[in-house]
C-alpha cells in the first residue's frame, strides 16, 4: 500500500496545474467532437438515408411498396436543422473513444495503479454496449415501432377516410436518436452495477431481493425514454430486466473473486512454511 501511496503523491499537483489539465483535456475534447461534426455533416444526408433504412424494412414488414418511404418537412430551415443533429450525432460517436480517453487521462493520475487496471475493462465495455444497444434499436425495435405505426393507415375504402402516414425528417430523427439513447443507457446497467459491486456499495443477493422493484422501475423507466406505444416500453423493458438479471451473475462473480482473494490475503508465513514442511 506504500508503493500505492508513493504513487499518488508523486502524481499530486497544484490546483491551478489540475485547472490547466483540464483545460487541455476540454480542448482536445472539443477539438476532436469538431472535426468529428464537420466530417459527419459533409456526409449528413447519406446518414440520414442510412437512418430512414429502418423505416423501409418496416414497409417491407408491412408488405407495403418501399417507393411509399416518403418523408417531409414543413419548414424551410427543418430539414438544414436535421441534418446539424445527424452530423453532431455521428460527431459525437465518432469523438467519443477520444472524449473518454482524454476523461481517463484526466482521473487516472489520481487513482491507484490497482484501481486503474480495474477501470479499464469497464472503459473499453461501455462504449461497446451503447453500440449493441443501438444496433438492437437500428435492426429491429425501430423497424418493429415504425410497422406498427403504419398498421394504423386507413385505405379509403368501405367508406373510410385514407389516412396516411407522412412522418417529418425532424420528428423521425428524433424518435430514432430517443431509442438509440434509450436503448444505449440501459444497456449500461452491467456496467454501473458491477462498478458498484466493486466498491462494495451493491451485493448480488440485494439485487435479488429489489428484483420485484426493479421489473417495476424497468416498466417505468421505459414509458418515460420511448415513445408512448406499447411496443417500444416493452421492448425497452424486458431487455433491462435481462441486463438487471444479467448484474446479479456479474455482482456474484465479483463477490466470489474478492472472497478468494481474502483467503489468500488470510495465508500467514507461517501457515506457509507449515505447507512447505509437510
Amino acid at each position: 500500500m506504500s508503493s500505492d501511496q508513493d504513487e499518488i503523491d508523486q502524481s499530486s499537483a497544484p490546483l491551478l496545474e489540475h485547472l490547466i489539465e483540464l483545460r487541455r483535456r476540454l480542448i482536445w475534447s472539443i477539438v476532436a467532437f469538431f472535426l468529428a461534426f464537420v466530417l459527419c455533416f459533409a456526409f449528413a444526408k447519406h446518414l440520414f438515408n442510412m437512418l430512414v433504412l429502418p423505416y423501409q424494412w418496416a414497409l417491407d414488414w408491412a408488405g407495403m411498396d418501399r417507393s411509399k418511404a416518403a418523408l417531409i418537412y414543413t419548414a424551410p430551415q427543418e430539414f438544414f436543422f436535421t441534418q446539424v443533429k445527424v452530423a453532431m450525432f455521428g460527431g459525437l460517436v465518432l469523438a467519443f473513444p477520444m472524449i473518454a480517453a482524454q476523461i481517463y487521462k484526466f482521473v487516472a493520475p489520481g487513482l491507484y495503479k490497482h484501481e486503474r487496471m480495474a477501470f479499464l475493462p469497464f472503459l473499453i465495455a461501455s462504449p461497446l454496449l451503447f453500440l449493441l444497444g443501438g444496433a438492437l434499436v437500428y435492426f429491429f425495435f425501430t423497424p418493429m415501432v415504425m410497422w406498427f405505426f403504419l398498421a394504423m393507415q386507413q385505405s379509403g375504402v368501405d367508406g373510410e377516410v385514407q389516412i396516411s402516414l407522412l412522418p417529418k425528417v425532424s420528428e423521425y430523427l428524433s424518435l430514432i436518436m430517443t431509442l438509440i439513447f434509450a436503448f444505449g443507457l440501459v444497456f449500461q446497467l452491467p456496467v454501473i452495477t458491477s462498478l458498484m459491486a466493486k466498491v462494495g456499495l451493491v451485493t448480488a443477493q440485494g439485487l435479488r431481493d429489489k428484483r420485484k422493484y426493479a421489473i417495476v422501475i424497468a416498466f417505468v423507466v421505459a414509458a418515460v425514454l420511448t415513445p408512448p406505444d406499447p411496443a417500444s416500453q416493452i421492448g425497452l423493458a424486458i431487455p433491462a430486466i435481462l441486463l438487471y438479471e444479467i448484474s446479479i451473475w456479474l455482482a456474484q462473480m465479483i463477490e466470489k473473486k474478492r472472497t478468494q482473494a481474502e483467503i489468500l490475503n488470510s495465508l500467514t508465513p507461517e501457515d506457509d512454511s507449515e505447507q512447505k514442511s509437510s
